[in-house]
């Protein structure tokens, strides 16, 4: 108990909004069923129940485009195929909502609220590297790898599994203190740390955020198919305009990056405490950004304003894809549609 009260200690001064862990039950580098470690397939109750959702919604091709998803799913499911002899998880979460409210005056874009300000991962990485630091100084022998959901790790399952919150009808992390504006990180770690409560799904029999979808992404409650997201298609769906079915185009509105409208209903969010992290504040481009801007924005001035952003993300062929989109909805709710292909060259 010392030791893990040390580093959630750590963590907090640090500057984490939250911290829990989560243990993956092996004993002597097998699973507690005997079997050595696998990457075929996973060896605990949870991470084979981990696998078999995770093959599940692969099955059912809810992850598009989305290749690697598809990939070493086993991988995913089990941290022990991440690092040999994984027994905990350290799950941290940063508290990124603002007060602010977007400006979706005519002619402004929208913007997922986590991507106003600085890029998570770069907020993340450097507090992650100095909590691994400060955990091989109160253990030297201890293996860790850290992760921003850029690997193979179940990150929204293993938060819940540390007592960071539930997930929610609509699949993201939702904290009774933090509601959906967490953002997440873990260490993996060879430490056997005890663990704690994992979170209690409180989401009852509310349906406000399937019922706000645009689209009707979340395909039943805890399942979205992300081919029919708003954050999908304006994030990770690579392609010009004739990639994304016309009557889901028309629903994007004046999205051009992510969406919130799931997450804005949830009722956890009514009491939820603005951040204290300078690096999530908003600028005034992620606030109101001027749709005929963008629309002329060179890859260059692209490359530039966005260097330290989760914007540059879909690249700027994709952003300018959602620009045009956003532009044709808006001539189209005034009863002048213009092609795509009027604002800027078609990508």
């Amino acid at each position: 108990m010392f030791l893990s009260d040390s580093i959630k200690r750590e963590a907090l001064a640090l500057g984490f909004d939250v911290v829990g862990i989560a243990r993956v039950d092996m004993i002597g580098g097998r699973h507690t069923s005997g079997e050595p470690v696998s990457s075929a397939q996973p060896r605990t109750p949870l991470t084979d129940l981990l696998f078999t959702r995770l093959s599940d919604w692969l099955s059912r091709g809810y992850h598009g485009t989305m290749g690697w998803m598809a990939r070493e799913p086993a991988r995913r499911a089990d941290p022990c195929t991440v690092l040999p002899g994984c027994r905990s998880l350290i799950c941290v979460g940063l508290n990124y909502f603002t007060e602010h409210h977007a400006d979706e005056r005519p002619g402004h874009g929208r913007i997922a609220r986590y991507a106003w300000g600085r890029d998570y991962h770069e907020v993340f990485e450097d507090r992650l590297a100095q909590l691994e630091d400060r955990i091989h100084a109160l253990a030297p022998a201890a293996q860790t790898r850290r992760y921003v959901d850029t690997g193979p790790v179940m990150e929204k399952a293993w938060a819940q599994q540390a007592g960071l919150g539930w997930i929610g009808k609509h699949s993201n992390l939702v904290s009774p203190r933090f509601g959906s504006w967490l953002l997440l990180g873990e260490i993996l770690t060879t430490l056997d740390l005890p663990p704690d409560e994992p979170g209690t799904d409180l989401c009852g029999h509310c349906r406000l955020c399937v019922n706000a979808c645009p689209t009707g992404a979340i395909a039943e409650p805890y399942v979205v198919d992300a081919r029919r997201c708003i954050s999908y298609l304006t994030i990770e769906l690579r392609g010009g305009a004739h990639h994304i079915p016309e009557d889901l185009a028309e629903k994007m509105d004046n999205r051009i990056f992510g969406c919130d409208d799931c997450l804005d209903v949830c009722p956890y969010n009514l009491q939820a405490s603005a951040t204290r992290h300078a690096a999530f504040q908003p600028s005034r481009l992620t606030l109101a950004p001027d749709l005929l801007d963008l629309a002329q924005m060179s890859e260059r001035g692209f490359a530039d304003t966005f260097r330290h952003s989760p914007i540059r993300r879909p690249k700027h062929a994709g952003l300018l894809r959602n620009v045009r989109i956003a532009l044709r909805n808006v001539a189209g709710g005034t009863g002048s549609k213009p092609k795509v292909e009027q604002v800027g060259s078609t990508p």
